[in-house]
């Protein structure tokens, strides 16, 4: 009878993460990279492009002085024609209002905006960010957040035709040296996975607030952050979760649309940053929580039962075969997107990293479960 569970259970789980893997990310591998058209180049044979909407790119900032400083400068120099940087300081006590104070004598798309709201969370600064915006189109990015080039406004607003509300753009981490580096890349490149393939698939659930843009009509009519103000986080993905039912979801894989930030350096640091994450999970909605929580278990219970088959010696062959065939899929469809997220140093490591992200699921399974106070903080 155990055995026969055992072998079941198996099959199932296997079964589940196959179809993940061929049908729903394996929308995203076949998915093709975007173009984008330079504004300005117009010849007898190409026609000239489309007229783009005016944007303001909002950044909230709290004691991020030394980041303006060095990463702003990116984000200023943005080849788009049409374009507001509004910074929103957020009970900052730093340098950064004199640092912004000197680029806004030589740039002057260049505004501050000061948000003194004492409620902890950068959603309330976020609120003020809008609130100030002169135009519709709104792209979010963070202080620490740098484009991957001077075309990032531009083509990640191309993704919003008239019928498209909301565009989810990538944000990988940078490369170095250490195993926790490969980790923290690569399970950022597997959320990435699971959000641009659900959009794909008809089932937008969530986008993150370092690479996102949305129409300032769609925050009005979606109640901006209201139902989601009690916790700290949740600017991004909640945000994307409650709005993506009223309006077209588009997503951008060309990499110049990228945005890269420093990761973690410490295996605590980043367990603090993934528990204030996970604190938002909760309050999706039920369907999201089934899907994800349906590709969880059946990764977990993949390698659990397949284990057990393995250890007991209950059809050790069937076992092998199973991993074997689902390993070939996780490194034929993983490795095209890893590549497309520009992330190809890590598809050797696939195997190493797909089954540490079971002990990922475990470690973070009481973040899931239940909240602390040590998931509201700003940053």
């Amino acid at each position: 009878m155990i055995e026969t569970i055992l072998l079941y259970g198996f099959v199932a789980a296997t079964a589940v993460q196959l179809f993940f893997w061929l049908f729903i990310f394996g929308k995203l591998a076949r998915h093709p990279v975007e173009e984008i058209t330079d504004q300005k180049a117009t010849t007898a044979h190409r026609p000239p492009p489309a007229v783009l909407p005016s944007v303001s790119v909002i950044i909230c900032a709290h004691n991020e002085a030394e980041n303006l400083e060095h990463h702003l400068d990116r984000i200023l120099n943005q080849t788009y024609r049409s374009l507001e940087i509004l910074l929103v300081l957020h009970k900052s006590s730093d340098d950064s209002f004199n640092i912004l104070s000197s680029l806004q004598r030589k740039f002057n798309h260049l505004r501050i905006v000061i948000c003194d709201d004492e409620r902890i969370g950068k959603k309330f600064a976020l609120a003020k960010g809008i609130e100030q915006a002169k135009h519709q189109v709104l792209l979010l990015t963070d202080a620490d957040c740098v484009p991957a080039s001077q075309d990032w406004v531009q083509g990640m607003v191309a993704g919003m035709d008239e019928n498209t509300h909301i565009v989810l753009g990538v944000a990988p981490y940078d490369e170095a040296p250490g195993p926790l580096n490969k980790f923290v890349r690569y399970e950022a490149c597997y959320t990435a996975m699971q959000y641009l393939s659900l959009a794909l698939a008809g089932h937008p659930y969530m986008g993150v607030g370092r690479n996102l843009a949305y129409r300032r009509e769609l925050y009005e009519r979606t109640g901006g952050f209201r139902s989601h103000e009690h916790l700290a986080s949740g600017d991004d993905d909640l945000f994307v979760n409650a709005a993506a039912r009223r309006g077209k979801v588009g997503i951008r894989l060309n990499p110049r649309t990228f945005v890269y930030s420093k990761p973690k350096l410490t295996w605590r640091a980043y367990y603090r940053q993934k528990t204030r994450h996970f604190s938002t999970g909760s309050e999706y909605k039920i369907k999201d929580k089934f899907i994800l929580s349906l590709l969880t278990v059946s990764h977990l219970l993949h390698y659990f039962f397949g284990g057990l088959l393995l250890i007991f010696k209950i059809s050790i062959i069937f076992a092998l075969l199973g991993y074997a065939v689902r390993m070939g899929v996780v490194l034929a469809i993983g490795s095209v997107i890893l590549d497309k997220l520009q992330h190809r140093s890590l598809r050797l490591w696939l195997p190493a990293l797909d089954s540490l992200l079971i002990l990922y699921y475990l470690v973070f399974a009481p973040s899931v479960l239940m909240n602390n106070d040590d998931t509201q903080r700003w940053n």
